[in-house]
């Protein structure tokens, strides 16, 4: 199978699928087993969704499987499968992965590799486990299918992530992630030869190389509440992914030349339930945020913190404190060492003291929101306060005062022109 590349969108939903069947038409094995890696509902930007059902019906006869890179998160009830992948998917054809019992080894990244790219700052070795459907189903076709835009973890998602991570084990889930925060996302999100690129593109070379294993890429671009396809990668080589990468910085960053002092970003209770996913308000607008700024979420799905209880507990029982504070606490509680993806998340949706973060909730109490570090106000006031229905995407006057509004912090980066130069 070649490479393809559609880099000039808008692309329509006809011309994706000629180029799907073009590229398919390549692969020399006959297919009688392939198995569909999506990201789950929590990307539904992605286009990832239509794509899948898209990939469903034109492999047709051949036995189709669909495993949600969940990660760490929830399974997909019915109807959220229905709402993204479409109602025509029937049930039996889904998987549901488990990043704790659902896995086998596919080999380990050595500690000397892991220490070399992070320039010392950690050693240890990282055992990659992914789900045992993947090494053990004997697919004919594996097609990991997701979106590239900047991430907080590894600079810029999807590619291999999509594998190790979203179908990944508890060990390089949390590996992972903490090199990522030690070595600070701001130097990460939105680039891609970061640290833990270098672990997982590590992954792909050694560990990965023998899977009949291929990527659909793509960048999307939302605009008005309209989101587009605008870039299409099809291919298995390095090079679809930094093609995409490029394509991604062109339309998902959101470049600014002065600091925001006032940020309101609203999350959609379809896609955030938990702070484990909504703080992607404060990790993609952290960049951007003045010292002494306010960050203000609009969050009335969000109900709790993780999205496990062992998860959540950790959360409550830490809360968002400073990158120095938390990494002293991995060092003297066994339970937080052990858990170490939480102690990056806890890095991650942190100020470090330099701005305000306060979640405006309905299904979490002041006493809970103030006990994880953060600030609170009712959903409903701070609705009304701020004027949601009449917010339009970046800058407004609020009451005389210049807010900066956020739709949906998944899809882009907002950051400072000059750390981008």
């Amino acid at each position: 199978m070649e490479s393809r590349f559609l880099a000039s969108g808008p692309i329509d939903r006809n011309v994706v699928q000629k180029e799907l069947v073009a590229w398919l038409a390549g692969y020399k094995k006959p297919l009688s087993k392939v198995l569909l890696i999506p990201p789950d509902g929590t990307r539904a930007h992605s286009m990832a969704g239509p794509i899948t059902n898209m990939l469903y019906h034109v492999l047709q006869p051949a036995e189709v499987r669909i495993l949600p890179a969940l990660g760490t998160h929830v399974p997909m009830t019915v109807e959220e499968k229905k709402r993204i992948f479409g109602a025509d998917v029937p049930s039996e054809a889904y998987l549901d992965h488990n990043w704790r019992t659902g896995v086998k080894t596919a080999g380990v990244v050595p500690g000397s590799f892991v220490e070399e790219v992070s320039g010392g700052l950690v050693d240890y070795s990282i055992v990659v486990d992914i789900n045992r459907e993947i090494l053990e189903g004997k697919y004919d076709l594996i097609l990991s299918i997701g979106q590239v835009v900047p991430h907080e973890v590894v600079g810029m998602a999807n590619y291999t992530k999509n594998i190790v991570v979203g179908c990944g084990g508890k060990d390089i889930i949390d590996k992972s992630h903490f090199l990522g925060a030690v070595y600070g996302m701001e130097k990460m999100m939105g680039r891609d030869y970061s640290p833990v690129r270098k672990v997982f593109d590590y992954a792909e070379e050694h560990l990965l190389a023998d899977l009949p294993l291929a990527y659909v890429l793509t960048v999307t671009e939302t605009r008005d509440e309209v989101t587009t396809l605008q870039g299409l990668f099809l291919g298995k080589e390095r090079e679809v992914f930094s093609q995409a990468v490029a394509k991604s910085q062109v339309c998902n960053l959101d470049l600014l030349s002065e600091p925001l002092k006032k940020v309101v970003v609203y999350l959609d209770p379809n896609e955030f339930r938990s702070t484990w996913l909504g703080n992607k308000s404060v990790y993609r607008t952290r960049m951007a945020m003045a010292d002494d700024g306010e960050l203000i979420i609009l969050a009335p799905g969000v109900r709790m913190f993780g999205e496990d209880p062992e998860i959540d507990g950790l959360i409550r029982a830490f809360g968002y404190a400073t990158s120095r504070e938390i990494l002293d606490f991995t060092k003297t509680n066994e339970e937080l060492a052990k858990n170490l993806s939480v102690a990056a998340h806890l890095i991650h949706g942190s100020s470090e003291n330099r701005f305000k973060i306060t979640y405006a909730v309905q299904h979490l109490t002041e006493a809970e929101i103030r006990g994880v570090n953060y600030s609170y106000m009712p959903y409903a006031e701070a609705a009304t306060q701020y004027g949601l229905d009449q917010l339009k995407e970046g800058r407004n006057i609020v009451n005389g005062e210049e807010v900066f509004y956020i739709s949906n912090p998944a899809l882009g980066l907002w950051a400072l022109e000059k750390d981008f130069c």
